[in-house]
């Protein structure tokens, strides 16, 4: 499916406008790349979500319109409130569809490892997404790793990947996506706790010594003062 996107060149500029564009649903971006210099933008804010929404969210690929132009482009950031993970700005870099590009790509993992349905180990994701190269029109939803044959201890990395036709991997191929952890046995468990039990041990005593030498150090301090208001009564 194919997306389309109507902007606006943007003319005003500053806090107060981007907040009066927010406030109205639309919201600031920029689009870099491309024959000419960068192109401040406004668009609605429904249209993001759309292309958020697709199936290959981030990665797709679709057309900005404004003025009489039209760019294929994709989503280069998003800049989102901390608190409310509204979105603030976008920055949108122009793709030549002939040319190939570097993206991340989530991986999803299929079937159930035998190391956690019969050996009662779980499964670790270590690494979610890897990144590839290929043409704009090659971009995976996602990729798919069949898991089913792993067992205790054993790891599904990178290089065990079958990628498409076109498509070419960039995260280093001994990079582990998947592993089957060993749970802790309840003796390992206790230990561990033991453990840590007599490290808060050890620890007090310090603690406590060392109060106690604050507490002197001050009596001292009590007392010699004492001795020097005397002295000064008796002269």
């Amino acid at each position: 499916m194919s997306f389309k996107i109507k902007a606006e060149k943007r003319d005003v500029f500053g806090r107060n406008a981007s907040r009066r564009l927010r406030r109205e649903g639309m919201i600031p971006a920029i689009l870099y790349g491309g024959d000419v210099s960068n192109v401040p933008l406004t668009l609605r804010k429904q249209d993001v979500f759309m292309i958020l929404r697709s199936d290959t969210g981030e990665n797709t690929v679709f057309k900005v319109s404004f003025d009489s132009e039209s760019r294929d482009v994709m989503i280069k950031e998003l800049q989102k409130d901390p608190v409310t993970d509204e979105i603030l700005h976008a920055d949108f870099i122009h793709i030549t569809m002939d040319k190939v590009i570097q993206v991340s790509v989530p991986v999803v993992s299929m079937g159930e490892a035998v190391g956690v349905k019969t050996e009662g180990g779980f499964v670790d994701f270590v690494t979610r997404e890897v990144s590839v190269e290929c043409l704009p029109k090659d971009i995976p939803e996602h990729i798919e790793i069949d898991i089913s044959s792993l067992r205790l201890r054993q790891s599904f990395k990178a290089g065990d990947i079958t990628l498409p036709e076109g498509v070419k991997l960039i995260t280093s191929s001994d990079t582990i996506l998947v592993l089957i952890e060993v749970p802790l046995k309840e003796e390992e468990i206790e230990v561990e706790e033991e453990e840590e039990e007599v490290i808060t041990e050890e620890e007090e005593p310090e603690i406590i010594g060392k109060e106690k030498l604050e507490k002197e150090k001050e009596e001292k301090e009590e007392k010699k003062g004492k001795e020097e208001e005397k002295a000064k009564e008796k002269e």
